[in-house]
């Protein structure tokens, strides 16, 4: 009788297991049922919302900390398993040293890598959006060019503007250096009049932004995945180079 009675509460358990994690599932993704996600070689990364760098962001922002990203690079860069890096991002931009801290991994790692810009990719996005081996942009997707801009209490002294300049420059050799867009039109972009209202840059749109030279291509996340996996075998070594080594 005990021995019926512990199935039995086994069995309630494992039911009730069952619906905790169904209704997890309801509230956290709006459906019950997800598709199973096979053992992948490919690590699929998003940057979202503002990229969040030295100082927090109120909580009702939606961000992306780049103390949780880089991490994840480290992991990418390290596990064996993981053959090439996927990089999604839809942000409005944030902080410039986060987020050409950011960029400079990506463009820095010996695995394949793709990013491929979904909404938009604006401000600081930008050095992130052209980092990697190739890019993709969505077709309605747009990237907003601009110059380095301070908030809060600016010091109106030369050595503030020598800073911003500076900080500006960083942005500018970094797009320049992982892009097909030369200086000078990117320089025209970001200083351009009357494309922003009552503010200064441009906002480049999908097709333009590959006319540009900004980004490789316009496509969307079959694109780019079916992209990552070509690289990713071009990357692997040879059988004939394996057997010259030996």
């Amino acid at each position: 009788m005990q021995m019926n009675n512990d199935d039995n509460q086994q069995e309630e358990q494992t039911d009730q297991d069952k619906k905790d994690s169904l209704i997890n599932k309801l509230q956290q993704f709006g459906q019950t049922n997800l598709p199973s996600q096979a053992d992948s070689n490919i690590h699929c990364m998003t940057i979202i919302g503002q990229i969040e760098g030295h100082v927090q962001l109120p909580p009702q922002n939606k961000t992306t900390k780049y103390e949780h990203i880089i991490p994840q690079l480290v992991a990418v860069e390290q596990n064996p398993k993981i053959e090439g890096l996927l990089v999604m991002l839809n942000t409005v931009g944030g902080d410039v040293e986060a987020g050409l801290a950011l960029a400079e991994m990506i463009s820095t790692m010996s695995k394949p890598t793709v990013t491929i810009v979904l909404g938009g990719g604006h401000s600081i996005g930008v050095p992130i959006a052209v980092s990697s081996d190739y890019s993709y942009i969505a077709e309605t997707a747009t990237m907003t060019i601009h110059p380095v801009r301070l908030t809060g209490l600016v010091i109106g002294v030369p050595q503030t503007f020598e800073y911003l300049d500076k900080m500006q420059d960083r942005v500018v050799n970094f797009v320049t250096r992982n892009s097909n867009i030369t200086e000078d039109k990117f320089k025209e972009l970001m200083l351009s009049k009357g494309n922003l209202t009552r503010d200064i840059g441009t906002n480049v749109v999908g097709p333009d932004a590959v006319e540009y030279g900004l980004i490789n291509e316009v496509g969307g996340v079959g694109s780019a995945i079916k992209k990552l996996n070509e690289l990713i075998e071009s990357n692997r070594p040879s059988e004939e180079h394996g057997e010259l080594l030996q």
